[in-house]
């Protein structure tokens, strides 16, 4: 593949200081050259309603065109109740359907999570690996970028201060980028 990947980028949490955000942030800092990362915020996508997938709102058509777009995807996600938050499963909802118009079809995807605990959000990565499969997504296996005691790995201003997290964000890209030109898209 020729030129610059061109990755979408969104966090599964609505929350302003979100650690899922700040290393989204981070990602866009140490972006290859030859790659461009866009952010899309979640907030303001209502709940997934079957009843409205013939007249979508604006937010989710925008969404689902951003995917489309999108050479490959990057995914920051915290752990709810050992899962995906709710905010995330929702917009993956509505960018999957209606049934036979997923946006995510045949998309490269990287996983990141963060999270206060010990676990880094690895849970909630495993139950994204899932759904990939019905998804028909392809996800960059190696590195993991599983961020534990993400406070201590980013300050109160928002910014990733330790040097191996930025590390693996660095290597994770690097993999999605080879990922996405080896399977040509």
């Amino acid at each position: 593949m020729d030129g610059q990947i061109t990755i979408l980028g969104f966090a599964g949490s609505l929350r302003k200081g979100s650690y899922n955000k700040a290393i989204l942030r981070a990602a866009l800092e140490l972006s290859p050259e030859d790659a461009k990362i866009e952010i899309f915020d979640l907030e303001g996508i209502p709940p997934y309603n079957m009843d409205m997938e013939n007249r979508m709102p604006e937010n989710v058509k925008e969404f689902k065109a951003k995917i489309r777009d999108a050479d490959a995807i990057l995914i920051a996600t915290p752990e709810h109740n050992y899962s995906i938050p709710g905010v995330l499963k929702n917009a993956i909802d509505w960018a999957s359907r209606p049934y036979g118009d997923n946006s995510f079809e045949g998309k490269p995807v990287g996983i990141m999570s963060a999270s206060p605990g010990m676990l880094g959000g690895a849970r909630a990565q495993y139950h994204l690996r899932q759904m990939f499969v019905f998804l028909d997504m392809y996800p960059v296996n190696r590195p993991e970028v599983i961020v534990a005691f993400a406070s201590e790995k980013i300050d109160d201003k928002g910014r990733v201060t330790d040097g191996k997290t930025r590390e693996k964000i660095k290597e994770l890209l690097e993999s999605l980028v080879a990922w996405t030109n080896r399977l040509g898209k």
